[in-house]
């Protein structure tokens, strides 16, 4: 993105190399010679560098790139003090840093001079401050729903690959899906077959009851259950043996982890339930409050791009094609845009795709027709769908019209 043109005449360029501890500043004055600093990274530390740069009285443009959360702190300090921010991507950083000292060579006062050439070049792009924007709160909502999930599967997979196949082998069969946490509380009162067939039928059908769903045929369900266990292929371990306390306290982990899933889920709502957006993207099949949060979170403000090219481009769904002479490569994403939102249009595209009729699963049909066992291909097919996705999210909220199924299948 270039925003040359926007910076005045007399502009001072200041460029920054963010780390834990300390920052290499390099700022380039109008028509003076460019001068380092080093700054702490801490309070005093960025007092003293808003002070130096308000010193100059001259405007000030700013550029950094992003590092973990390092950045995030003097980020907001510098627009609280009124100056203009821009953010340098690392991928644009390492191919001019090599073009201009023909090295791979990486060192922090080289960084801070490249992204001074970049910056004072325009190829740069806006920062979006969360904080500034009033999106941290659904940032952190969907980063600590992300850590969650991550750690929900992991301890799904934990429990099938070690603790049921040697205390409980046939079970998984009664789970269906991860969202049920009724199978897991029932789990953790009877992890064991034995702790089952110790039972009398009508005294096990009595105590497993309150455990299950509402919506679970209880009757046939609890009678499968305990015809099961007599016949499982389990290790004899007693239930009040070590290794059914640790199986127990994976279990139980995985219980806290649903109850805090959905506690996040609800908070979502509550909210941004009001906000016209995240209620217009929840219309479009395959997003949720999760997915819908995710993407205002990362996206901002999705009113500020000019076309739906520019937002694909932000999201890493544009096509790069490598080409040299005659030689010409195949098209791929590119992958440089922001890889959270699009993982959640990728998301959101494979859920579109399993539901009933819409323009998504139309078109992931029409994709495959030719072959539909050519993994490949599937994956082309839910890449185009999961961009198609991305567009119909900028269009409904650019436009700020409710989704049309079917509209403008292609």
């Amino acid at each position: 993105m270039t925003e040359l043109e926007a910076y005045p005449n007399d502009a001072t360029f200041v460029s920054i190399d963010i780390a834990m501890q300390t920052f290499d500043v390099l700022v380039s004055p109008h028509s003076k010679k460019r001068y380092r600093l080093k700054i702490t990274n801490d309070r005093a530390g960025h007092d003293q560098l808003i002070r130096d740069l308000e010193a100059i009285g001259k405007p000030v443009v700013v550029g950094f790139e992003a590092t973990g959360n390092y950045h995030r702190t003097i980020a907001w300090r510098l627009l609280d003090a009124g100056f203009t921010t821009h953010l340098i991507s690392s991928v644009a950083l390492a191919r001019t840093r090599e073009a201009m000292h023909n090295s791979w060579d990486k060192n922090d006062p080289k960084d801070a001079q490249v992204m001074l050439h970049l910056l004072q070049t325009g190829q740069v792009q806006r920062y979006i401050d969360p904080m500034m924007n009033n999106t941290n709160d659904w940032q952190e909502l969907s980063k600590t729903h992300e850590i969650i999930s991550k750690n929900k599967t992991e301890t799904l997979h934990r429990l099938k690959t070690h603790y049921w196949p040697l205390y409980f082998p046939e079970i998984d069969r009664f789970r269906h899906g991860s969202r049920k946490e009724w199978f897991f509380k029932f789990l953790y009162q009877f992890p064991i077959p034995a702790s089952i067939t110790a039972l009398s039928k009508e005294t096990f059908a009595a105590q497993a009851a309150p455990l299950m769903g509402r919506k679970v045929r209880k009757n046939a369900l609890i009678g499968d259950i305990y015809a099961t266990a007599q016949e499982s292929s389990a290790l004899p371990v007693a239930l009040d043996s070590a290794a059914v306390i640790m199986y127990r306290i994976v279990i139980m982990q995985m219980c806290r982890l649903i109850q805090s899933r959905d506690e996040i889920e609800q908070q979502a709502n509550e909210l941004l339930g009001g906000n016209q957006d995240f209620v217009r993207l929840q219309q479009i099949p395959g997003i949720g409050p999760i997915h819908a949060m995710t993407i205002l979170a990362e996206a901002g403000n999705l009113r500020r791009f000019g076309h739906h090219r520019q937002f694909l481009k932000y999201c890493g769904f544009d096509l790069a094609t490598h080409q040299s002479g005659q030689f010409r490569g195949q098209s791929k994403i590119s992958k440089y845009g922001n890889a959270r939102l699009r993982k959640a249009f990728w998301m959101a595209g494979q859920v579109a795709v399993k539901m009933n009729e819409n323009s998504f699963k139309d078109k992931y049909l029409r994709y495959t027709a030719k072959d539909r066992d050519d993994r490949d291909l599937n994956r082309k097919a839910y890449t185009a769908v999961a961009a198609k996705v991305a567009r119909v999210a900028y269009s409904v909220i650019k436009h700020e019209t409710d989704y049309r199924p079917f509209y403008g299948a292609r």
